[in-house]
């Protein structure tokens, strides 16, 4: 078994497809409508689907907007430097909601972005 992708609901396919890949550097891996369901699929990561998890943002034609509620926290992204992580991401419009530095009671330093939906995006400096 391997984990295949996590999906998330967003409002505004587009916006979002170009933070993924714009911002964050993944690439659109495969797009489709459903027209009879009222809904598209798009699939983004940093590799194709048979070699690594990826991330399913999915767009009902008919909701506008979703609440994040609180179960669900972030995900992470393996990067060299989190500090040039954030200064790249803002340098593309990438919003940073934590800089870069060591964790709360620990030395990994971690970043955080955030999506235009307001999900979390951890960054991890992986030496």
């Amino acid at each position: 078994m391997r984990l295949l992708h996590t999906m998330f609901r967003v409002g505004d396919l587009d916006r979002s497809i170009a933070f993924y890949t714009e911002v964050l550097g993944m690439r659109l891996l495969r797009r489709q409508d459903y027209p009879d369901g009222r809904f598209t699929l798009a699939f983004v990561g940093y590799q194709d689907e048979t070699e690594g998890a990826v991330i399913e943002l999915t767009h009902n034609w008919d909701t506008k907007s979703y609440e994040l509620g609180n179960a669900f926290g972030h995900i992470a992204l393996a990067v060299p430097d989190a500090y040039k992580a954030c200064e790249d991401i803002r340098a593309r419009g990438g919003k940073v909601v934590r800089e870069a530095g060591p964790m709360k009671h620990g030395s990994t330093v971690i970043a955080f972005v955030e999506d235009p939906d307001g999900y979390k995006v951890e960054l991890i400096q992986r030496g």
